[in-house]
């Protein structure tokens, strides 16, 4: 495992649960307005934790966390995370993991043995838009149905969520991305927040009034959506 930080408790990350959250190392996607830039190449030199670090904070944690938050970077390129979330679960921790929703053969060896609890899926924008918000040109977006697919049947409790930049998404786009995704339980539309950590300099996000705005246009196409975070 490729472990390159980890925030020991969080409120937030996993619904009505007290956790800590792991941010690996590597992605496939290469999102302009990703927060965690320096999560991106797996060749990084930056200082990265072993997973028997992490397991021996863990210990220290059972019966005081609920959950383990697994995000990155994508937690699913890594190639022994299944071996590391047996361990996790082996303490006693309730998982939930963030993903991209590009390897959703991987997802679903996950969720039927029952290895995670809850996952938290990106939907970057709309399926026309795709390959340009991800950064990767001429990008297949089959992977991505698969893993709508996969999680809107029912196998494991989960969300979806944007993060909402006015460079990339219009109003349309997001209520396309409803339509995509009719019937989710949750979705979430997320402000973005510039800082010195994204691929790309200069970008913006909307306003609270813009944002509330727009959520009226996707809640009449999938009434489950809300705000988050703004």
């Amino acid at each position: 495992m490729n472990i390159g930080g980890i925030q020991k408790l969080t409120l937030l990350d996993y619904p009505e649960k007290t956790a800590c959250t792991l941010f690996t190392v590597g992605c496939n996607f290469r999102c302009p307005f990703c927060q965690n830039s320096s999560l991106i190449d797996e060749s990084s030199d930056m200082q990265k934790q072993s997973a028997s670090e992490i397991l021996s904070f863990l210990q220290t944690r059972q019966g005081k966390l609920d959950g383990v938050c697994i995000s990155g970077g994508e937690p699913l390129i890594n190639e022994n995370l299944v071996a590391f979330i047996h361990e996790v679960k082996a303490l006693g921790f309730l998982v939930k993991l963030d993903t991209n929703g590009s390897f959703p053969q991987k997802l679903e060896k996950l969720l039927t043995t029952g290895m995670i609890d809850y996952v938290a899926m990106d939907i970057k924008n709309s399926p026309e838009k795709y390959a340009e918000t991800i950064g990767v040109p001429d990008y297949n977006i089959v992977p991505i149905e698969e893993s709508i697919k996969l999680l809107c049947s029912g196998l494991i409790s989960h969300e979806f969520r944007t993060t909402v930049v006015r460079e990339y998404h219009t109003a349309d786009d997001l209520v396309s991305i409803a339509r995509w995704l009719s019937g989710a339980k949750k979705y979430y539309l997320q402000g973005f927040i510039n800082s010195d950590g994204v691929v790309k300099k200069g970008l913006n996000g909307y306003s609270k009034e813009e944002m509330e705005k727009i959520l009226q246009s996707v809640k009449a196409v999938l009434p489950t959506a809300e705000l988050r975070g703004i």
